[in-house]
């Protein structure tokens, strides 16, 4: 049993030296082959591990471009939606006055135009480093778009309810206003 069964085949003569030395120098290729060298598999994992940092850095960085792109689509929607459906103003003599980040701000509106804005049917909206009036329903779709651009929002309802308290008193005809 000493004899491995390289050395009974040589023995018997069934195979010659020749043939033994090409059979072991392939067998110590496919072994050299297959083994990893020293340090492989942490050089292997640490590979791996910059490879998903880089991956979740993409990551982020396609999310950061998404993001800018989406506030660039939303900026491009409101400024379309002012422009279309904006109230003149400037032409009336009435100045109308509102709070922006703590200070008061003045646009010229008319008579009219005031009331609207008075009972919340018009809507005062910041557009870049302007202002503009637009209706309620478009300063609701710019709200649900953008609720920072909306600067003076007094909803339809809160005036009612204001006169809802006087409904019981009856006013004169000929009372001046």
């Amino acid at each position: 049993m000493a004899n491995s069964f390289q050395e009974q085949l040589l023995k018997a003569r069934l195979v010659d030296g020749h043939k033994v030395k090409k059979a072991n120098h392939e067998k110590h290729k496919q072994k050299k082959q297959h083994a990893e060298p020293k340090g492989a598999a942490a050089q292997k994992t640490q590979v791996q591990q910059a490879m998903a940092e880089k991956a979740e850095r993409d990551r982020g960085l396609n999310r950061q471009k998404v993001e800018m792109e989406n506030k660039k689509a939303i900026a491009a929607q409101i400024k379309q939606l002012v422009d279309v459906y904006a109230v003149a103003k400037g032409q009336g003599d009435c100045a109308y006055n509102f709070e922006d980040d703590g200070k008061v701000k003045c646009v010229y509106v008319t008579d009219v135009q005031r009331g609207e804005l008075a009972r919340g049917v018009l809507v005062i909206v910041k557009q870049d480093d302007a202002y503009a009036i637009v209706p309620r329903p478009v300063a609701d779709k710019i709200a649900s778009r953008d609720a920072s651009r909306v600067l003076r929002s007094k909803d339809a309802g809160q005036n009612a309810a204001e006169d809802d308290a006087y409904a019981n008193y009856k006013i004169p005809d000929d009372m001046m206003w």
